[in-house]
């Protein structure tokens, strides 16, 4: 049987026994307890990187309608979902034991549909890992001095990895489905200090750019509602939530009305190649540059993002990415207070981890990170 079918066959054997959208509730917890993680990154210092376990937030997910995960609702699709998780364990613990050894005191893992969620596990694909897996990965970690941080994103731009409540958006069985991981996540985790909640790129102008056939996108209270509604799960459980900046792009009222308590993660890549300072770079990009102060003069805590995904100019110049993150530190250290800046982050985003190339581009991220950090 191939990977699609067997998807395919799965979902429809879900359904026969009552699991699936129209039957998952809110439940208490099933979770055996776990003890909190034994590393924390000192603030000030966090030296992360963020890594993609689920790679479904890059995606449109077929309605019932069009033949749920059939093949051929799959093939429609320009922006097709994927079924299967694209790490072998090898290459995972590879990486996380060449993130140590470069000083990595941090790794974020974009979760996605790369866990199984107790509440709701009709959002799992094939090698989806379990709650015991996730812990022991866990626990690898923190023995090789890495704080682990979840990541759900729940950007309408990047919430595939929901299945159908990604069509559900501001309704009552999607606030539900949130509340359900956020709270089985925070227990798997063993009471993460952060939990990264995404929330970049929601505009239908991005989504249509994608190719994306299914356009959804939050404006005004609409947004604001289902932000504060998010922070306010992650909060309730004791976790602080951190989510990227790109709102306040677009939205001056962004660096009033986000609660202090929010970590922000502006990311710039320097993509329009106009340089790091913000007196001088004249491109599209300047607002992103401006971004930094802007933040620092709300008053928030700050963990800065470069990555070495090369942009579109540098692309056409031929130049890679290779400096961006080194830049992107010498600003933040010249422009965050040390009061505010809590550290940096490296995103390769890179998805198919068991690509030879795509698995390289990983491990050049980290050494460039561990050479940015000791500047």
């Amino acid at each position: 049987m191939k990977r699609k079918e067997f998807i395919y066959q799965s979902a429809i054997g879900l359904a026969a026994l009552g699991i699936g959208v129209s039957c998952a509730k809110s439940k208490g917890s099933r979770i055996p307890k776990t003890d909190p993680q034994t590393v924390t990154a000192p603030t000030g210092d966090i030296r992360a990187v963020l890594l993609h376990l689920g790679r479904n937030m890059w995606c449109d997910y077929p309605t019932e309608h069009m033949g749920a995960l059939s093949p051929e609702s799959i093939e429609t699709l320009t922006m097709k979902p994927r079924l299967s998780i694209a790490w072998s364990d090898e290459r995972w613990r590879q990486v996380v034991d060449y993130a140590a050894a470069a000083g990595i005191n941090m790794i974020v893992i974009d979760l996605g549909e790369g866990l199984q969620y107790p509440s709701h596990p009709e959002l799992a694909v094939e090698g989806t890992w379990s709650v015991e897996k996730m812990r022991a990965e866990i626990k690898y970690m923190n023995e090789r001095g890495i704080e682990a941080i979840p990541k759900l994103n729940f950007s309408t731009s990047h919430n595939g990895w929901m299945g159908d409540y990604s069509h559900m958006v501001s309704s009552k069985p999607y606030y539900r489905m949130c509340e359900d991981v956020i709270r089985d996540v925070v227990e798997i985790f063993g009471g993460p200090r952060f939990f990264h909640i995404g929330l970049d790129e929601e505009r239908a102008a991005f989504q249509e750019d994608q190719t994306s056939q299914y356009i959804c996108a939050r404006k005004g209270e609409y947004w604001w509602r289902d932000f504060l509604h998010i922070v306010a799960e992650v909060e309730k459980h004791g976790a602080r939530a951190w989510m990227w900046s790109d709102y306040g792009w677009h939205n001056e009222e962004f660096y009033e009305r986000c609660p202090k308590s929010v970590i922000q993660q502006n990311w710039f890549y320097d993509e329009s190649y106009g340089g790091f300072d913000v007196e001088t770079n004249t491109t599209s990009d300047n607002r992103i540059v401006k971004a930094y102060h802007k933040l620092e003069e709300a008053g928030f805590d700050q963990i800065p993002c470069g990555s070495n995904w090369v942009g579109w100019k540098r692309r056409q110049l031929g130049i890679g990415a290779d400096d961006v993150i080194g830049k992107l530190v010498q600003m933040g250290r010249k422009t965050i207070s040390k009061e505010h800046l809590m550290g940096f982050m490296m995103a390769p985003w890179q998805l198919n981890m068991d690509d030879k190339e795509t698995y390289q581009k990983v491990l050049r991220g980290i050494d460039l990170m561990e050479e940015a950090m000791k500047q």
